[in-house]
């Protein structure tokens, strides 16, 4: 058996494992790249530690550390209240402001996970106050990076629009922006439906101050969102499912009843209180104040900093956070501890094992069997599955710029329209960034409420893979088969 054929049984034993048992899949997906690694592929430990994603790793707790100070300050809060009031309090608007949001900045030039990192922990942070679901704001979130990451001076754009300029095949910059950003919309539409957003329709913000933010069914969908509800709750396609009951918890805030099945949620109390919630009553105006602005600067400079100067975001997000920590030590208390550390482990452990089946050549073995392939449209719609199901545990970067190169064979004899297959290609590689094994799904996991982080992760995986079954067929007969493109 061969190297790559072992590669990939390990990656379905790890998910298998992982799902029928207790076993952290982070942590299973280590041991796996440790034993196949000496055992079958002669690699040593610096060869499998080299696999291991510094850079991911650095993202996700630099960001979760920092919100989880702007968090404790009061500056979450104070930007969800000034959003709010920017959409005129209505509450449906507020994940398509969030959708784009992020595609400006994806399409102004920033990195997919950068403009996530900048705007999921905001968009989350709604969540709480407003009974969205958070599996819908983080995939409109998702959807809106992926929607503008396609313009001409983007990094997907740019990556694309090249290897198809050097390769010198024929290609559309300014079509294949339009399709990706409009194949999201409607994805995004869909999305909203799904999770429970006809129950937002028609609600506004100041209507929810005397409303428990607790628990309640988003109108006729029938879907009970309950903040601060066990992540046990149902894995449906849905909206979450629970069974608390709101009732009131002494004087201005709300609490759910401890009843079975859900976990106590934070009592909401005032910002700069000193319990370290930082939690705004739902009647408080927040004023600005020295350690606020401070955030607000550093959240800015992150913005800045990944768009203009392509810093990395997560040593940003670290070095904004080392600043508040010693202007404000008593913001920090605590913030350590909510870093999203069992996420961290998650992602970090399948992209080492799946960097070991790059390495390898398991990559470029799948690669070599579609190009072997006769029959050009079979093989077309094979290669977008490839890059959809590669692109969902790892970098989708990367994946574009190795398998256009592959589609090449079938792009020269034109019987497959080349810009049509790129297109499906790059849609295909990125619509699955909602995996919560991406970066960008990583990111959303990470900034959900910690009491929904693990239904929130069942979500999106299930979410991540129905893309990935469904999103290459779909984009192939749109894009491919008509030969329009």
């Amino acid at each position: 058996m061969s190297d790559q054929v072992i590669s990939i049984v390990g990656l379905v034993l790890v998910f298998a494992i992982a799902t029928f048992s207790s076993v952290h899949m982070g942590a299973l997906a280590i041991v796996a790249a440790f034993v196949v690694g000496t055992a079958f592929v002669g690699e040593s430990a610096d060869d499998i530690f080299g696999g291991f994603p510094g850079d991911l790793f650095v993202v996700l707790v630099g960001v979760t550390f920092l919100f989880a100070i702007a968090k404790n300050n009061g500056t979450v809060d104070w930007m969800v209240q000034r959003a709010t009031r920017a959409v005129g309090g209505r509450i449906a608007l507020i994940p398509w402001v969030m959708f784009l949001v992020t595609a400006v900045l994806t399409a102004s030039g920033a990195v997919v996970p950068a403009a996530v990192g900048i705007i999921a922990p905001i968009g989350l942070g709604f969540c709480v106050r407003y009974r969205i679901n958070p599996v819908l704001m983080g995939l409109l979130i998702i959807n809106g990076a992926s929607a503008g990451g396609f313009s001409p001076i983007s990094i997907f754009g740019s990556i694309t629009n090249g290897v198809v300029s050097r390769n010198d095949l024929p290609g559309s910059p300014l079509l294949l922006f339009l399709c990706s950003f409009l194949f999201n919309v409607v994805l995004s539409i869909a999305v909203f439906f799904l999770f429970g957003g006809r129950g937002l329709l028609g609600r506004r913000a100041e209507q929810e101050g005397g409303e428990s933010p607790v628990s309640g069914r988003d109108g006729d969908d029938g879907d009970l969102v309950t903040v601060g509800a066990s992540a046990k709750g149902g894995d449906s396609l849905g909206g979450d499912s629970g069974s608390g009951t709101g009732t009131e918890s002494g004087s201005g805030g709300t609490a759910p009843s401890a009843g079975k099945g859900t976990a106590p949620a934070p009592v909401l109390a005032p910002v700069g209180s000193g319990t370290g919630g930082g939690v705004a009553e739902p009647d408080e105006d927040l004023r600005l104040d020295g350690t606020r602005v401070l955030t607000l600067l550093g959240l800015v400079s992150l913005v800045v900093g990944s768009l203009f100067f392509d810093l990395d975001v997560g040593l940003m997000a670290l070095t904004v956070s080392v600043v508040l920590t010693l202007v404000s030590p008593s913001t920090a208390k605590g913030a350590v501890d909510r870093c999203a550390w069992s996420t961290v482990l998650l992602v970090c452990g399948i992209v080492t094992f799946v960097s070991m089946m790059e390495r390898i050549g398991t990559i470029d073995f799948l690669g070599d069997s579609v190009a072997a392939i006769n029959a050009p449209l079979l093989g077309a719609v094979l290669i977008c599955l490839i890059g959809a199901v590669v692109s969902a545990f790892a970098s989708t970067t990367g994946i574009l710029g190795a398998l256009i190169p592959l589609a090449v064979p079938f792009l020269q004899d034109g019987h497959v329209g080349a810009v049509g297959l790129i297109i499906a290609l790059a849609i295909s590689s990125s619509v699955v960034d909602s995996s919560p094994f991406s970066t960008s799904g990583a990111l959303v996991v990470a900034s959900a409420p910690e009491e929904q982080r693990d239904t929130v992760f069942r979500r999106l995986m299930v979410w991540g893979f129905s893309m990935v079954a469904i999103a290459p067929p779909l984009t192939w007969l749109f894009f491919v088969v008509p030969g329009w493109l």
